[in-house]
């Protein structure tokens, strides 16, 4: 599970992402926020059957910044690694 911060509606964004990679066996870990940016460290799953299937950098990037500018318009900067 996906450590929580001080922001609920930041939270719920990094639960849904966090089950869509975790699927995949991925992980979202060294979540840091810090006023209107959020910072996270993506860890990719492995599908030896379905590479195509685990997200990439770039998608979970776009997942985050798409979902955090619905459910929490506040977080300005997104920066996974």
């Amino acid at each position: 599970m996906v450590k929580a911060t001080s922001d609920p509606k930041v939270d719920f964004v990094l639960n849904q992402i966090e089950t869509m990679v975790g699927a995949e066996g991925g992980k979202l870990l060294d979540v840091d926020i810090q006023e209107n940016s959020l910072s996270v460290k993506y860890v990719p799953g492995i599908n030896e059957e379905c590479p195509e299937c685990v997200p990439s950098h770039e998608q979970v990037d776009i997942f985050l910044k798409t979902s955090l500018g619905i459910h929490a318009p506040h977080i300005k900067s997104v920066d996974v690694t």
